[in-house]
């Protein structure tokens, strides 16, 4: 069934069946961190957030966030109708690293132009990632960089049983 049946939202929650298409954005003045190898890599007051039907937020943080010499540019681009071309980063702390964990639009379209060279990070390859204090859980399937927190509701997009949509 599309769109499936959505969740109850309860207080202080949204439902990503709200959020529009083309998607919104919106700055985040809560604490985001994101943990990787042991090391806190990212914190700061000053994130965006994508909401877009169906899919929970993707979190955008401005790249002095991030620890000198964690994020390591890669070779590959994507393209989304909506923000442009995207480039990749891997997310490196002493021996380890996440292959292509971050993404950035260096030239974002004009409606996302706030997100230029701010950097989305996939939550299930990292140790955590919290918003606000609050461990976030990634959104299902490993392809979309959603963050899940208890303030959004769904189901979401690449859920098992959504049919992929």
């Amino acid at each position: 069934m599309y769109p499936p049946e959505r969740e109850a939202v309860g207080p202080g929650q949204e439902s990503v069946w709200d959020y529009p298409r083309p998607p919104k954005l919106e700055p985040v003045p809560a604490r985001i961190t994101i943990d990787f190898n042991g090391a806190r890599i990212a914190d700061t007051t000053s994130a965006y957030r994508v909401c877009e039907t169906s899919h929970p937020p993707t979190y955008y943080l401005p790249p002095d966030s991030f620890l000198s010499g964690v994020l390591q540019r890669v070779s590959g681009e994507s393209w989304c109708e909506w923000k442009g071309l995207a480039g990749y980063y891997d997310i490196v702390v002493n021996d380890k690293r996440a292959d292509r964990a971050g993404w950035f639009y260096p030239d974002p379209f004009p409606d996302f132009r706030a997100l230029k060279d701010h950097v989305a990070v996939y939550a299930h390859l990292m140790d955590a990632c919290h918003v606000a204090g609050e461990r976030v859980t990634p959104q299902p399937g490993n392809f979309y960089g959603g963050w899940i927190t208890s303030t959004v509701v769904g189901p979401f997009k690449g859920a098992p049983g959504t049919l992929g949509w």
